[in-house]
């Protein structure tokens, strides 16, 4: 009773929200669709010039925001940025489209991103969406899309929206989780590099105190059989290599991530790598992580704070 009235508590917002976005707008219940039909013809057509015709009539205008369409509905704008019709989507947001409009499963149209990021769509998405764009482009696997989102602020670390019951799932809900199991090796990198911890899932107070021992990305990387190139990114970018406790099957040296995690257990650190990790932990706390290229220390290690070298 108390996780229901809990979990009633947390999400009635989102879930009064969501409901509503399934009824039609009382205004256009009894309006006859052609001007909602006409304006997302223009936009599957990628005919620009039309829309912006169409838009700079007030019958239609006033349906620049409105979903519509079979399957989920969506609006002019979502449609044009699924499309890829840039034409288009410049036309809407000259006009005034909402940018972060929503469609009945509470997502934005973000996923297309350079367009709408610069004309102010927030990079995290929509409050009212449980998942978020990072998420979806790091399962994925769209590199150059997560790579405007971080690029302009998205939080690498960000989590998936769960009730408490759901605790375990989220401990292994991140980002760097998704990636590592649909195996997109770039955007796992991009994520470390963009200020992601590698030990996201245990150094989260308030999921600790739900989960005792959430399993470690290190031991998810080995029990999804990851490729060892995962394994050595976590150990480069401070993973703690002794929370995975390896059960004596795994321990085995014919397996190259646990070979690789046993080395690192037993050669320390280089002074050179202890000083790479303090750095970036410190600009990464700061929230100026990209200034690593304004540090007045030679071009070659700037390039190796960068993992370049």
């Amino acid at each position: 009773m108390r996780i229901v009235l809990q979990l009633a508590k947390m999400n009635l917002m989102d879930i009064t929200k969501i409901f509503s976005l399934l009824q039609p707008d009382k205004e256009e219940e009894d309006t006859d669709t052609e001007e909602k039909q006409a304006l997302s013809q223009a936009v599957y057509d990628n005919d620009s010039y039309t829309l912006d015709q169409l838009l700079h009539q007030e019958r239609y205008k006033r349906f620049i925001n409105s979903r519509s369409g079979w399957g989920v509905p969506g609006t002019p704008l979502r449609l044009a940025a699924s499309y890829g019709h840039l034409s288009c989507l410049r036309v809407l947001l000259a006009h005034g489209a909402d940018v972060d409009s929503l469609d009945v499963k509470a997502q934005t149209p973000l996923f297309t991103v350079r367009v709408l990021l610069e004309a102010g769509a927030c990079p995290g998405g929509s409050i009212y969406n449980n998942c978020s764009p990072v998420l979806t482009a790091a399962r994925d696997g769209a590199v150059a899309i997560l790579q405007e989102l971080l690029g302009h602020g998205a939080e690498a670390n960000v989590k998936a929206k769960l009730p408490v019951w759901a605790s375990n799932i989220a401990s292994c809900s991140g980002p760097l989780y998704l990636a590592a199991v649909y195996g997109h090796l770039d955007c796992f990198r991009l994520l470390l590099l963009h200020g992601a911890d590698p030990d996201y899932n245990c150094t989260d107070q308030g999921l600790l105190a739900r989960v005792p021992r959430p399993r470690t990305l290190l031991e998810i990387c080995l029990h999804h059989n990851c490729e060892p190139e995962y394994i050595q990114l976590l150990i480069d970018f401070g993973a703690n290599i002794y929370l995975p406790s390896l059960s004596f099957d795994l321990t085995s040296q014919d397996d190259k991530g646990i070979a690789l995690l046993l080395q690192a257990r037993a050669t320390p650190r280089s002074l050179l790598s202890q000083a790479r990790l303090v750095i970036r932990r410190a600009l990464c706390q700061a929230g100026q992580l990209q200034a690593i290229n304004q540090l007045d220390i030679p071009p070659v290690l700037i390039s190796y704070l960068k993992h370049q070298l």
